[in-house]
């Protein structure tokens, strides 16, 4: 596979199953995050959804990445990881379908971002769930964050960049 002119062209799937790019989301600030039903992080699903909230009128976008990866704490359907949280943590940020973030079928828009932003002692591969990306407005990764920050720790990174 070539690899894409920017983040914006990588080939993505809806957790509804539609194809799309990150086009639509051009020009803003995105937080992307890769996520789990049944974690011990899967709470931060409610402070995510209150940074989208607070922000995206200013220009913030979170995204959502479910990911079996860890644990096997994200074993449903993309049918079934939408209704948890749409009813449990009323999410309305827009949701993709699952991914691998890690290995050799890890999707692309990972390794783009794991490139971009190496965790600590430089390495590449996503710890746990819940690592969260910032990206700013020309699509560049400026940030990563391990799974313990919390959404509302990242409220100045955010700010900064709106």
């Amino acid at each position: 596979m070539s690899t894409p002119a920017s983040i914006y062209e990588i080939p993505l799937k809806t957790i509804t199953g539609q194809e799309t790019t990150l086009r639509e989301h051009q020009g803003k600030v995105l937080l992307i995050v890769n996520v789990a039903s049944r974690c011990g992080f899967t709470p931060q699903y409610e402070g995510l959804e209150a940074l989208y909230r607070k922000f995206k009128d200013r220009g913030l976008v979170v995204l959502g990445f479910p990911c079996n990866q860890f644990g096997a704490q994200e074993p449903g359907t993309e049918s079934e990881i939408q209704g948890f949280c749409s009813l449990t943590y009323q999410v309305s940020f827009p949701m993709f379908a699952k991914v691998d973030v890690n290995g050799a079928s890890a999707h692309p828009l990972y390794q783009h971002l794991k490139s971009s932003q190496k965790g600590i002692l430089g390495t590449e591969g996503i710890k746990w769930n819940f690592t969260k990306f910032l990206v700013d407005r020309q699509g560049q990764v400026v940030e990563r964050f391990a799974s313990v920050t919390t959404p509302a720790a990242l409220e100045k990174e955010v700010e900064k960049l709106l």
